[in-house]
């Protein structure tokens, strides 16, 4: 089977070259039965008729409407962890040019590289950009997921005190955690405790605007913050007016606008978390990997509208799979269809998440069209895809 795929960003030539010759790529958006996305907004596109899937080589996927997607049995998947280790990186030099004022260090040098004596002077001036060492102060990490764990143990190795927050910790992350992380309970106690604050969550309506006045109140005077996660996570203006009454000593944000860019307390990255020659490889065949997976085999991995679901490699005789809405009886419907056709089944998966769900079925014979048909009648049935 052809596959035609799109590329709305460049990405990375060591993904797309695990593309075998059956996939032919387009410019056009609309043509395309996949597309490959970093951080182009999705929202006024239009997607055609044959489009299943998008992946994201990245973690975010605020840029894609990916709840009016699901309606449309198009599965968009990101690439969790791939760029983690590039982020924790960024991460830890946030702290550094936070605690110690390099920034500002290094722009008194070339303001006065003309001066002959530089070297003398530098030693007058350099006491108006003495900082503190980030050994031996308490970090609070909220969120523990691939990048949060990586920088809670890389913290760890360099001497700091570090708290964990994550009400979704999973056993697996748990298990990768270094065993000094302190697991919190509740995300005041970081609030209240810490020395340094880093977020790592994704911005869902109950995490948009977290660190905001209220949350500010409880923090020590002196705190530094860094946000390499999501803008929205913070509400800058407040962030601006603790900043300001010397409640926060540094705001670090890898996410440039007018709020932020220039102020007092301000350390503004221009979104470098993730831009790295080796982040984008990861993401690149990660997201190849995973499409490929989707429309080859009907398997669901590292999805953020559907389940992830997977009935392994695709060599029965048939395979389809179903995008339906969460609703009882379905795994019935299915079965009494493809038993009154005498098509035998073989395998069943089937998964669900919030509104919707899906289904993988492999059967010892080909699956007929008038079945097809009769799959796509229910009403709660989104898309049906005959994988072989």
């Amino acid at each position: 089977m052809n596959y035609k795929y799109t590329c709305l960003n460049p990405i990375a030539d060591c993904g797309l070259a695990n593309l075998p010759d059956n996939y032919v790529r387009t410019e056009r958006f609309e043509d395309a039965d996949a597309a490959f996305v970093r951080s182009a907004k999705m929202d006024d596109l239009v997607p055609g008729a044959n489009l299943l899937a998008v992946a994201r080589a990245g973690a975010g996927v605020n840029n894609i409407p990916h709840a009016e997607y699901a309606k449309k049995g198009v599965v968009v998947f990101n690439t969790p962890g791939a760029n983690a280790n590039g982020v924790k990186e960024l991460v830890i030099a946030a702290m550094l040019l936070a605690s110690r004022d390099i920034v500002g260090g290094i722009d008194w040098v070339k303001a006065n590289a003309s001066d002959p004596a530089v070297n003398k002077t530098a030693e007058k001036a350099k006491k108006a950009f003495a900082g503190t060492e980030i050994m031996g102060k308490r970090l609070g990490v909220i969120g523990l997921g691939a990048i949060g764990q990586k920088v809670a143990n890389a913290a760890v190795q360099l001497g700091m005190e570090v708290y964990g927050y994550d009400p979704y910790l999973s056993v697996d992350a748990a298990w990768q955690l270094d065993r000094s992380v302190r697991h919190c309970k509740n995300v005041e106690t970081i609030y209240k405790d810490c020395d340094f604050i880093t977020i790592h969550v994704p911005a869902l309506d109950s995490t948009k605007g977290m660190i905001n006045a209220e949350a500010i109140a409880m923090m020590k005077t002196g705190v530094i913050v860094v946000n390499c996660a999501r803008d929205a996570l913070v509400n800058e203006k407040d962030m601006l007016a603790a900043l300001e009454s010397g409640k926060v000593r540094r705001y670090v944000t890898d996410f440039p606008n007018s709020t932020t860019a220039g102020q007092k307390g301000c350390i503004v990255i221009p979104h470098l978390g993730a831009s790295t020659a080796e982040a984008e490889d990861n993401c690149a065949v990660m997201a190849v990997k995973e499409m490929r997976d989707f429309l080859e085999n009907g398997n669901i991995v590292n999805s953020v509208n559907y389940p992830t679901c997977s009935l392994g490699i695709a060599v029965k005789a048939g395979r389809v799979a179903i995008c339906h809405k969460n609703v009882a009886n379905m795994i019935g419907t299915f079965t009494s269809i493809l038993g009154k056709a005498g098509v035998n089944i073989d395998a069943i998966a089937n998964k669900s998440r919030g509104d919707f769900a899906y289904t993988l079925i492999d059967t010892d014979s080909a699956i007929p069209a008038d079945v097809v048909s009769a799959l796509e009648s229910s009403e709660a049935v989104v898309r049906v895809r005959v994988i072989k």
